[in-house]
């Protein structure tokens, strides 16, 4: 295998059959959207919604759930979003370099397309939190069926669950990642058979399939419509899996995976509960679980656990990988990485991610204490993104795919109508827990912005204070300095200037390099750059070299392994004989700087609680040299 292919997972995709990657798809993407039976017909008919429990009710309500789960998954993320891709990666990072790119000659525009993705990509860690308490709550709340005695264990139960999951990320997801896809396929095809059992008792509820239904019910709710549409959205939680995860499995197998089936599953199951309400109204407390008989209830819950578990892994997963991704694309500091698996380069453990998740999902089990309660936290992030995708879609298919105006607006306005109505049904519920995943999203988003803008600042400090490096190499060149012979490299942020290191070694030592490589590592807006691509060399003394190291926003930065592309072009770097020369920043807010006193102070705490570059870059521990410098911003 060649060494592109080993560093982009993208690549593994044609070399592994439809079927494998369709069985995975639906074990990692759907975990997610698989789970949301578990709560969704139940907050409808909740009191605080207004809707009776009635024949009529119950057929308008799974309609307009079913027609939900049609035009927004199946129509707009299955059919059409999937194929805007970021050669072969998605997501929300994803589709906003797309789209940033597509405008590229309108510098205002693109920028704030960032900053608009930037916070869509935010939301998702609000998600993160939530998801995993909603689904094991609601998994474990199966108990209180079995026995109403174990009611007073269902938090404790659910808290320890969770508390070993986040435990377990340690290992990696490879061992335990095999057998996602066969539980998760057993889990919907129970969810389609138990649905299919209670629809052959009350066939009357495939009346459902008619959309006018759900249009009608809709209607009939008035100014109450929007806390049924609040709790329905629920049913749609984890769309954004199958655009997020299509760089791991390819765009077929996640749609052969939904078509085949995730959705047949689903309307099957959602009519099935439906059906068993509407000659058993007594099992509102928990249709789901209702649905089993006695003696499968137990391993019904189980079942649901296990299932609850992997939905959960996948959007830890994805925290992961989403904090790289910004990390690498400059909006967060560098954060220790490790990467748990030899075959796979997107298997990756975030201890720092992990345990900051962990605490907040059990803060939110103990604050809400039930998936009905959480429900009302749960939404607001999910549909607020929707908006966010169906805007940026559209600059990516008018702008680069140049689509026909018409086309492209009369699409997205379509979209953007039953977005934007989604999401009006969940910010009702902004008090009643609503504010946890906006809160977390703005907070990271401030943070993630007085990053990017920080550095900003360091580099132009760093370029209006430092030396220009092409006359300080004539002055050198000119001159007598002592040469030792082995081959030194400054990693420096702005290659324009003479690296502060290489000022400190020459005045405290006395001494030159007779090999000195000025190395600036890039990462671009698209997710993998390949080999051929990776360096770009340029010769510019008798001592100096300039070297440019690109890395894509998917890609592993492992500085040495990339230098080795150095050699075809004119310059060998000897492993044993080389010194990695590295400016470590200690920032000093100044008043009336770049930004506000506050944001600089939280800037300079960033800095000086960010991971090392030795790590983060993958360099050799014996070969680095740290030299202090003081930047004021």
């Amino acid at each position: 295998m060649s060494a592109i292919d080993s560093d982009n997972p993208s690549a593994h995709i044609k070399r592994q059959s439809t079927a494998a990657l369709t069985l995975g798809a639906i074990g990692v993407v759907y975990g997610d959207i698989g789970t949301s039976p578990l709560y969704t017909v139940k907050e409808v008919f909740l009191p605080a919604t207004g809707v009776a429990l009635t024949p009529e009710n119950l057929i308008g309500a799974v309609s307009a759930i079913f027609w939900a789960l049609m035009l927004i998954v199946t129509l707009k993320y299955v059919i059409l979003i999937l194929r805007a891709d970021n050669r072969g990666e998605g997501g929300a990072l994803a589709l906003t370099a797309l789209a940033a790119n597509a405008v590229k000659h309108k510098p205002r525009l693109r920028h704030f397309l960032l900053l608009l993705g930037l916070f869509g990509a935010t939301l998702f860690y609000g998600d993160s939190v939530i998801t995993p308490a909603i689904s094991v709550l609601g998994a474990v709340e199966g108990l209180e069926i079995a026995t109403p005695l174990l009611q007073p264990y269902v938090v404790p139960i659910a808290l320890a669950v969770l508390v070993l999951l986040f435990f377990m990320q340690r290992w990696g997801t490879n061992f335990v990642g095999k057998f996602f896809g066969p539980i998760i396929v057993v889990w919907f095809l129970i969810l389609g058979y138990t649905g299919i059992e209670q629809i052959v008792q009350t066939p009357e509820i495939l009346a459902a399939l008619n959309p006018l239904h759900g249009i009608n019910f809709l209607m009939d709710r008035g100014p109450f419509v929007l806390a049924a549409v609040g709790a329905i959205v629920l049913a749609l939680t984890g769309a954004e899996a199958l655009y997020a995860d299509m760089g791991h499995f390819g765009r077929k197998p996640i749609q052969i995976a939904w078509m085949g089936l995730v959705m047949p599953s689903l309307a099957l199951h959602y009519m099935g509960q439906g059906a068993l309400l509407m000659h058993d109204a007594t099992a509102i407390e928990n249709p789901f679980f209702r649905m089993f008989s006695e003696d499968w209830l137990i391993p019904a819950v189980l079942l649901a656990t296990v299932a609850a578990i992997i939905a959960s892994q996948a959007v830890i997963s994805g925290a992961y990988s989403m904090t790289k991704q910004a990390i690498l694309l400059g909006f967060l500091p560098r954060m220790d990485i490790k990467y748990t698996s030899e075959q796979e380069v997107g298997q990756i453990y975030m201890p720092g991610v992990n345990w900051i998740l962990l605490a907040g999902v059990v803060l939110a089990v103990l604050a809400f204490r039930s998936s009905s309660a959480l429900a009302g936290a749960y939404g607001i992030a999910v549909t607020l993104t929707m908006v966010i995708t169906t805007i940026m879609t559209f600059f990516v298919v008018h702008d680069a795919w140049k689509m026909p105006t018409p086309l492209a607006i009369g699409a997205t306005l379509f979209f953007l109508a039953i977005d934007s109505f989604l999401f009006a049904g969940c910010i009702i519920k902004f008090f009643d827990g609503g504010w946890l995943p906006l809160a977390m999203g703005l907070t990271l988003y401030l943070v993630m912005t007085t990053w990017s803008r920080g550095r900003e600042l360091v580099v132009d400090t760093i370029r209006r204070d430092g030396l220009d490096l092409n006359t300080f190499i004539q002055h050198i060149d000119s001159g007598h300095t002592h040469l030792a012979k082995r081959t030194a490299i400054y990693a420096v942020a702005n290659p324009e200037t003479v690296p502060q290191a290489l000022l400190h070694n020459m005045k405290h030592n006395q001494v030159l390099h007779e090999k000195n490589v000025i190395l600036t590592v890039e990462f671009d807006n698209v997710p993998w750059v390949s080999d051929k691509q990776r360096v770009r060399v340029e010769r510019l003394s008798e001592h100096f070299w300039q070297v440019w190291v690109k890395f894509g926003f998917m890609n592993t930065p492992d500085v040495p392994k990339a230098l080795k592309h150095c050699e075809p072009l004119g310059l060998e770097i000897p492993v044993f004989e080389t010194s990695y020369f590295l400016s470590r920043e200690t920032v000093i807010s100044t008043p009336g700087g770049g930004m506000a006193q506050w944001r600089e102070k939280l800037f300079s705490a960033m800095t000086r609680n960010s991971g090392g570059v030795v790590e983060f870059f993958n360099l050799p521990d014996n070969s680095v040299v740290e030299l202090g410098t003081r930047v004021q911003i």
